[in-house]
């Protein structure tokens, strides 16, 4: 990555690609896609919406009408001297003023709980979406760009729904309504700003320009700025290890100098564009002042009608630069909206079926039926055939990148194969309730996951109703209660974000324990002992025979210590399976297996 100082000129051409992301988020009001998602949020709060909008009516009638009261005071009292109607047009001041903050605080009420119930119903079913979207999703999705959805993109909608949207239905009523005023006021005065109107509409022009080239270079930057950020704190081991420590510095200064130089470039943007705005306004006003007084002189206008003139006039110009503003809001809005309504849109490869087979209670017969499956473009699986009666424990062994991690996702429903079909007790797994596939088949990996909270909840995770005693019985059964035990708080000892206080064949242990707990039909163990010292390996092979007992388990292990304990022996050879028999049998073989088990043996001598 290039640390070349960088002019802030240089981010305009970003503007000229290919991939816009500021156009693409303004159309995103006019997609379907972004439309029919903003539309099902906001329908059950239809008669909130139409409350507000009432009081921003009365808001903006409240707000405009002390101009002309001011007008009329001038010239139906104050000029006439008559007190008594002063006091009267002064009441009616105070009126206005009162209603305006009164209906200004309702509609703020009922927008800000309308905001926060919008936002609480999008972040509920965007989470329970992406939790039911399939592992294919998050391998082309990362989980960055998720969390970015549901936080930042949720905050800019957030932005528009409390500020954007109030600015801009004020504004342009303000806009329309004093346009109007100002054409009944007196027509010669309307057509004195009129004569602005050109000018107002150029600057504005610009600035929607500009302020979208910089409001584009500044995400951008950000982005830059996170993704290195994160990348090296994630390989914070990698950069100390090979002292990357000065160079990665110097990376994120060139970063978060581009960063600030947009920051620049944005802010001045807007800098040049209110003076301007207000620059013409006060023009306009010195000519209304200049032809208005020259009518006034000769008995045309009243005083009181030039004073409220102006007076709207000043209001006038205010809105303009507010929506003007409301431009950047919008297009971070709309921009989040369409990336969020793309996750929406995103359907399980793995889909739920519309009519699901019963499957009451499992017996663990797994079947290969012709099966063959690739990753886009990359076969893996090749007419795959093999049966696996109920109660039996598979090892599979291969090269890495053979299949045998597929076999596995294909056991468990991460994926479906293009052609053929498994099945489990002789139903197809995409005629199983998700609900009922998960109960009977459980996977447990090299790096399982443990959440934050205690080693209590997580042995609990597949079984949230267990009693601590059927936590602890199978925390013995796998051998792991001793260590646990030890621990300061035992089994309420916290294991902090993603088990860091574990080592990784305590996690790992945990991760057994949690998974006879769930006891399934199934078992998938997925290089599940490679993260274990030669002790603990020990330990863990007595724990496997109760936990493979009179089940059903598939075992995909480099270390063929841990195959020894399988019935039966799959050796996988680039997608096909080249041998099939049991450990002691193709051992003795000339075979694959035969071959890796003396080398295994060779290298241990």
């Amino acid at each position: 990555m290039s640390t070349a100082p960088i002019d802030p000129a240089s981010w305009r051409g970003v503007a000229s690609e290919d991939v816009d992301e500021v156009s693409a988020g303004l159309a995103a009001f006019t997609r379907d896609r972004s439309r029919r998602l903003m539309l099902a949020l906001l329908k059950p709060y239809r008669r909130q919406l139409a409350l507000a909008l009432v009081f921003v009516l009365i808001e903006t009638a409240a707000s405009l009408s002390p101009n002309w009261l001011i007008g009329q005071a001038i010239d139906q009292a104050l000029i006439p001297r008559k007190l008594n109607v002063l006091w009267l047009y002064a009441g009616a001041l105070f009126t206005a003023y009162l209603t305006a903050v009164l209906a200004q605080r309702a509609f703020l009420r009922v927008s800000g709980r309308v905001g926060q119930e919008f936002l609480y119903d999008l972040r509920n079913r965007l989470f329970r979406h992406v939790e039911a979207l399939s592992l294919a999703f998050y391998e082309h999705y990362g989980s960055g760009r998720i969390i970015a959805r549901l936080t930042t993109d949720i905050d800019a909608i957030y932005e528009l729904l409390a500020t954007g949207l109030n600015s801009l239905v004020r504004s342009l009523l303000s806009v329309v309504v004093i346009a109007v005023i100002l054409l009944r006021l007196d027509l010669w005065l309307a057509l004195v700003v009129l004569a602005s109107a050109p000018f107002i509409l150029l600057v504005s022009r610009w600035f929607r320009n500009e302020s979208g080239r910089a409001y584009r270079a500044v995400r951008k930057a950000v982005a830059l700025v996170i993704v290195h950020f994160t990348e090296s704190l994630a390989g914070i081991r990698a950069v100390q290890t090979y002292r990357r420590e000065e160079r990665n510095q110097a990376i994120f200064e060139d970063l978060t100098a581009r960063y600030r130089d947009a920051n620049i470039w944005s802010s001045q943007v807007a800098a040049l564009f209110g003076p301007g705005i207000s620059f013409l306004g006060r023009l306009t006003s010195a000519a209304v002042l200049g032809v208005g007084g020259l009518l006034v002189t000769r008995g045309d206008l009243k005083v009181g009608v030039l004073v409220s003139f102006v007076l709207y006039l000043r209001q006038f110009f205010d809105p303009m630069q507010d929506l003007s503003q409301f431009y950047n809001v919008l297009q971070a809005a709309a921009a989040a909206l369409e990336k969020i309504a793309g996750v929406m849109e995103e359907t399980p490869t793995v889909p739920e079926p519309d009519h699901p087979a019963a499957l009451p209670a499992a017996r663990g017969e797994v079947a290969f039926e012709g099966v063959s499956f690739a990753y886009l473009e990359k076969k893996v699986l090749l007419d795959v055939q093999f049966t696996v009666p109920e109660g039996q424990v598979v090892a599979l062994v291969g090269e890495t990148g053979a299949g045998k991690s597929t076999i596995a996702r294909l056991i468990a429903r991460f994926y479906d194969p293009q052609l053929g079909r498994v099945t489990l007790d002789g139903t197809d797994l995409r005629d199983l309730a998700t609900s009922d596939l998960r109960r009977a088949v459980v996977m447990v990996t090299q790096e399982s996951f443990l959440f934050s909270g205690s080693i209590l909840e997580n042995i609990a995770f597949g079984r949230p109703d267990a009693s601590r005693a059927e936590i602890e019985a199978a925390a013995r059964a796998v051998g792991v209660h001793d260590f646990i035990a030890a621990l300061p708080e035992g089994y309420d000892t916290g294991v902090r974000r993603r088990g860091v206080r574990l080592s990784s064949g305590q996690r790992q242990l945990v991760a057994f324990a949690r998974a006879f707990l769930a006891d399934p039909r199934v078992l998938i163990l997925d290089e599940a002992t490679a993260s274990l010292d030669l002790p603990t390996e020990r330990l863990v092979q007595r724990a496997l025979r109760t936990l493979l007992k009179d089940r059903t388990a598939f075992i995909i292990a480099h270390r063929l210590s841990t195959v020894d304990i399988s019935d039966r022996v799959l050796v996988i050879d680039a997608g096909r399976i080249v041998e099939d028999g049991s450990p002691e049998a193709l051992r003795a073989g000339e075979g694959r297996y035969g071959a890796l088990h003396r080398a295994w043996l060779e290298s241990l001598a």
